[in-house]
């Protein structure tokens, strides 16, 4: 008889069958459990459910039969032995970070993060007492500078947004545990499918599940997953409990149903993105591209020991700044202007004057933002057609 243990099912038969339980239906479809709170039995049972002494939903801000579904089978994609579902990525990069600091404590961070990241590290946390540093996180000799003191937390972005700047998660990992820290990961550009943090001595990963983990746009979420089981009992879950940001069971269902295909996605998203960098690489009006899976990207061999392939997002850098950026998103007849990523639908965006807008000059400069610069989330479509409608818009640029 096959081995029918789901730890030992492939990533793809993960993906599918995962965490799913079927009520007295029998349903094949997961059910969607739209409710808010539950019923009980009697008196007694309500007691000995908020005293733990019996399995029973208590009230869908604490858990959800649907969304304990999506939070069992995302954590068995990442292999992890925990999951919290929130209710938009930047609710689970807060609920990673937050838990595991206290006033006094020190926070290290990659510069090349996602805007709202940034914002936890330099304005968020400093007020509340903590101690924060951004560094260079492509530098192996600025992380062993940064972490030779006591640090309690690092946060990295591997690929990073929008330059796909990737970390060394394994030396990262052992110089935040000798300085006493965790290290949180936000893995939503590889996804698990294509990278697995934990594995590489990563404490805490989370997700903008609203991105590939959806993989239409349809809806928010975010997950946080960790093999610590003292860090997801006794901090991250009264986090989630108390402070409530929560994910939506309807917004579970929906992204259940996008984990079925996100292998087969993921293989897609990266077939086209290296087809299209190799293509972007060749045309004039390009000065970079930066993608991880071609050779010329800096970083190219660590990106193919930590990743299994070079993922859906590539980033382009015109020579005429951002005026020929602009004449060239506003040329594109296919491809979709949006700051969202990992759809099914191609979509480009001017990270300098949108997601990354807040940010001063030097703060831009110093993780590769130029005016110049245009991110690409390469969707599902014929490649050909993505090459034609690239090839017209570069020459309006």
């Amino acid at each position: 008889m096959k081995d029918q243990d789901p730890k030992n099912w492939r990533p793809a038969t993960q993906a599918v069958r995962g965490g799913t339980r079927r009520s007295e239906m029998q349903e094949t479809s997961e059910a969607l459990f739209l409710t808010a709170g539950y019923v009980y039995d009697s008196a007694e049972q309500a007691e000995a459910a908020f005293q733990g002494e019996v399995e029973h939903a208590i009230y869908s801000r604490f858990s959800n039969p649907t969304v304990t579904m999506f939070e069992q089978r995302v954590a068995m994609l990442e292999g992890a032995a925990f999951c919290r579902a929130a209710a938009t990525g930047m609710a689970a990069a807060t609920a990673s970070l937050m838990p595991c600091v206290r006033a006094g404590d020190r926070v290290v961070g990659s510069r090349a993060l996602f805007g709202s990241c940034l914002y936890l590290l330099t304005d968020l946390l400093p007020r509340y007492g903590v101690e924060t540093e951004v560094i260079d996180g492509t530098d192996l000799a600025e992380w062993e500078r940064a972490l030779s003191k006591p640090t309690q937390a690092v946060l990295v972005e591997s690929p990073s947004n929008p330059g796909v700047q990737i970390v060394d998660i394994r030396r990262v990992a052992e110089l935040t545990h000798a300085a006493g820290g965790k290290l949180v990961v936000d893995n939503a550009f590889a996804t698990p499918i294509l990278q697995r943090p934990l594995e590489m001595g990563a404490d805490i990963i989370f997700h903008s599940s609203t991105k590939y983990i959806d993989g239409q746009g349809r809806t928010m979420g975010g997950c946080v997953m960790t093999n610590d089981e003292a860090f997801f009992n006794d901090e991250l879950g009264p986090f989630m409990r108390n402070t409530g940001p929560t994910m939506s069971p309807f917004n579970a269902w929906v992204q259940l149903k996008g984990l079925e295909h996100l292998e087969l996605r993921m293989a897609r998203h990266c077939d086209n993105a290296l087809a299209l960098a190799q293509f972007l690489e060749g045309q004039s009006r390009i000065t970079k591209v930066l993608y991880p899976g071609l050779p010329s990207h800096p970083q190219h061999a660590l990106a193919m020991d930590q990743m299994s392939n070079g993922g859906g997002m590539l980033a382009l850098d015109l020579a005429g700044g951002k005026e020929a950026a602009f004449r060239f998103l506003n040329g594109l007849k296919l491809i979709d202007i949006s700051n969202n990523l990992g759809d099914a639908k191609s979509l480009a965006t001017h990270p300098a004057t949108t997601t990354h807008q807040r940010l001063s000059d030097e703060e831009r400069a110093a993780v590769g933002i130029t005016g110049g610069l245009v991110r690409l989330s390469v969707g599902l479509e014929d490649v050909n057609d993505l090459k034609a409608d690239l090839e017209q818009a570069l020459k309006q640029a």
